[in-house]
């Protein structure tokens, strides 16, 4: 049962693709109130899948659960759809940005308070976008095809926070983005996530990046969750050093391969 402080509950979810593919195996992840908690894994790990079936986004990808279920605050949410999930203040950033390339920096800011009518409250909004991401004023008239990287991930993120939420789906934030740019967008989601108290849950390959800014981390592998815990024990655990920090010195390629953490993946437990 989830603890008051319990926003997001992902109970043993299975996710089939086609009705033939299963790509995620029993996954079960809780986030709590006011905290960052990042997915970890290599590609195929299953970590976007997890963030759509949360967001309810699997439908146009011929995606469904199958199994399990997904609370937010105690409320069954598999149903939903992605609209009514925006309105109860979960926001999703895809992975690529996806920003409009022929609309203004503060033309796609503006849409993501396309549900919003308090038009002093959205220019309030809009103010505050911009105290977060400087950088957004500057190039305000700009058409985001002719952005940097960069300031189209951060478009992405301000556009999300226009829609008000408690909680953001942050797919893949560093891809593609240079070391100094994502430790810029990763300073900015901890200010957002101190000052706002902005919930985060984030799917991340740079996992050194990803446990510096988050306070709980969940590892995963071919569709299943191997690991979970604090994110400072997680940065120090010595299997997780040597498969996805780059420390240590043997071939191995995969958790699986390693006898003694096998014994301690969750879904062998």
């Amino acid at each position: 049962m989830s603890t008051p402080d319990i926003v997001l509950d992902v109970n043993g979810i299975e996710v089939i693709y086609n009705h033939v593919i299963l790509v995620l195996k029993g996954v079960s992840l809780q986030v709590r109130e006011g905290s960052i908690v990042a997915i970890l894994g290599g590609n195929g790990a299953g970590k976007t899948t997890t963030l759509r079936a949360v967001s309810n986004l699997l439908k146009g990808e011929r995606g469904a659960v199958t199994k399990g279920s997904i609370e937010l605050r105690g409320e069954r949410i598999e149903n939903l759809t992605p609209a009514d999930l925006v309105r109860r203040g979960v926001v999703q950033v895809m992975e690529g940005r996806h920003c409009f390339a022929h609309l203004t920096i503060e033309e796609n800011l503006l849409t993501g308070a396309y549900t919003r009518r308090d038009k002093a409250e959205i220019a309030a909004s809009l103010e505050k976008v911009y105290t977060y991401f400087p950088r957004l004023k500057l190039r305000r008239g700009s058409q985001a095809a002719y952005t940097s990287g960069g300031e189209q991930q951060m478009c992405a993120i301000g556009r999300a926070l226009m829609a008000r939420p408690n909680m953001v789906l942050l797919d893949e934030p560093s891809m593609g983005l240079a070391p100094q740019i994502v430790e810029e967008v990763f300073e900015i989601v901890k200010d957002l996530n101190t000052k706002e108290r902005v919930t985060f849950l984030l799917a991340e390959q740079n996992t050194s990046m990803a446990l510096r800014y988050s306070t709980y981390g969940y590892i995963m592998e071919s569709g299943r969750v191997v690991l979970d815990g604090p994110a400072a024990e997680l940065a120090t655990n010595e299997d997780v050093k040597e498969f996805y920090l780059g420390v240590g010195g043997d071939a191995r390629k995969s958790f699986r391969d390693a006898k003694s953490y096998r014994r301690r993946k969750r879904w062998l437990a």
